[in-house]
């Protein structure tokens, strides 16, 4: 199946002043992010707060502009080029922020924003906008006396399920959902992601989908991109993530993800990352996440790792697909490895002795 979303390299700096004596300093919010997204597909975006998830998603609206890279809808490029083909290419790509009280207009009423990109894009006649604006909060589940209404009156989970309405407005083929829930009540939070998951189901369309919350993203998402300090350091399906990861950062992310098991719970060992983030315009040689990575070795510090496809999934370290790699109790509790020690190479062992 072609992908109806294809990102090459993408790349967003931005300036971080300097003096005129010495180099332009910038701000390395990503660097060199590749990914596909198939129709009908939810990729899941994860990482810490500062790791380039929200920078991300603009780049991919372009609501800024890249620094360079490729970003290919439907084959047809829209990390650069002209407004008035970005015009059309708008109809196809919607997105959904975290806060939708910042996102709608408060002096306008649910039916103004709603009729708005229906006006903008002249997907009906005016007399029919109401009727359609009805149908699209039927869609996500409120009254169509809602319309009358201003943000203000609403509760947060109504509020955002009129960001969501305002998306779907155009028919898309792929939504960026930006943290959409996290502002929310868990239970609010459940019914917002249930309707995701029935209008997937219903129109078809693509979701990205960027949170830092893990428990969350496995129960919406096909496959996971975990960032950290504007690159992706793993990618693969959700489901294969559950049962093994790859990359020391992923797992000290899955190891902090609530389990409602209480039997499964008991045997899990939480990763806690010691030190600070480094800084994204200072940026540390070698592996980006060497200094916080309880199993570096010298080749860490020296040579940058490639992002390498590893047992069906991309990994960006030195020693992914070692046998007993990462060491420690993986997230679902039990050991990482189903390897045998004997057939362990020595790079693995070198890791299993530095962390003893």
């Amino acid at each position: 199946m072609s992908a109806i979303l294809e990102v090459v390299d993408l790349t967003k700096h931005y300036p971080a002043g300097g003096n005129w004596f010495g180099p332009r300093r910038v701000v390395h919010a990503l660097d060199g992010v590749s990914f596909t997204l198939a129709p009908g597909e939810t990729l899941a975006v994860v990482g810490e707060s500062g790791c380039g998830k929200s920078t991300l998603a603009r780049c991919l609206m372009r609501l800024v502009d890249s620094t360079s890279g490729s970003v290919l809808l439907g084959g047809m490029e829209i990390a650069s080029g002209d407004q008035l083909r970005m015009r059309a290419l708008r109809r196809q790509m919607q997105i959904v922020f975290q806060d939708p009280y910042a996102s709608l207009n408060p002096r306008r009423t649910v039916f103004q924003l709603l009729s708005e990109p229906l006006r903008l894009h002249q997907v009906c006649a005016r007399h029919e906008r109401r009727a359609k604006a009805a149908e699209l909060l039927a869609a996500v589940g409120l009254r169509a006396d809602f319309l009358d209404r201003y943000p203000y009156e609403l509760s947060g989970g109504q509020r955002q399920r009129v960001a969501i309405a305002r998306a779907l407005a155009l028919h898309p083929r792929v939504i960026i959902c930006d943290e959409p829930v996290s502002g929310l009540d868990v239970s609010v939070q459940a019914q917002v992601i249930n309707l995701l998951r029935r209008l997937q189901g219903d129109e078809g369309m693509s979701y990205i989908f960027i949170s830092h919350d893990l428990g969350l993203v496995l129960r919406i998402a096909h496959r996971v991109a975990v960032m950290y300090l504007g690159q992706i350091v793993e990618l693969g399906d959700a489901k294969a993530l559950t049962r093994r990861v790859m990359h020391p950062y992923s797992q000290a992310l899955f190891s902090a993800t609530p389990v409602a098991d209480p039997s499964a719970a008991a045997g899990r060992r939480r990763i806690v990352l010691s030190g600070d983030l480094p800084s994204p315009i200072d940026l540390p040689a070698g592996c980006r996440f060497h200094m916080r990575c309880p199993y570096r070795q010298d080749i860490c510090v020296q040579r940058k790792p490639e992002l390498n496809e590893v047992e069906g999934r991309l990994v960006r370290c030195h020693f992914a697909g070692e046998p007993g790699f990462p060491p420690a109790a993986g997230p679902n509790g039990h050991a990482t490895t189903t390897h045998s020690t004997a057939t362990d190479s020595a790079a693995a062992r070198d890791v299993r002795a530095t962390v003893a």
